[in-house]
């Protein structure tokens, strides 16, 4: 189902897109978190604000493809699996 773990794991194909969508969600984490330190101390130095900002930018942008990530996962997810159960979880 959508968003469960449970569901998510039945079969090798689908273990396989979870565990890809969630090395790519972590080096994410890392890249983002990565530009957020470098340019905090880029802002140390008046030379390199302009660099600084920019790094924000773009490590904020990382953290806001996040969910957008998870969302494709997801549906890719609910693609393989059985419509009618997807279906039943939205009626409940």
């Amino acid at each position: 189902m959508l968003f469960e773990d449970t569901s998510q794991h039945d079969t090798a194909e689908k273990r396989r897109l979870y565990a890809v969508f969630e090395i790519v969600y972590t080096i994410i984490d890392f890249s983002a978190a990565a530009l957020f330190v470098v340019g905090s101390i880029f802002f140390f130095y008046e030379s390199l604000t302009y660099a600084g900002t920019w790094l924000f930018l773009i490590g904020s942008l990382m953290f806001a493809a996040k969910p957008t990530l998870r969302l494709i996962r997801e549906l890719k997810l609910a693609n393989m699996g059985d419509a009618d159960d997807l279906a039943r979880k939205f009626k409940e």
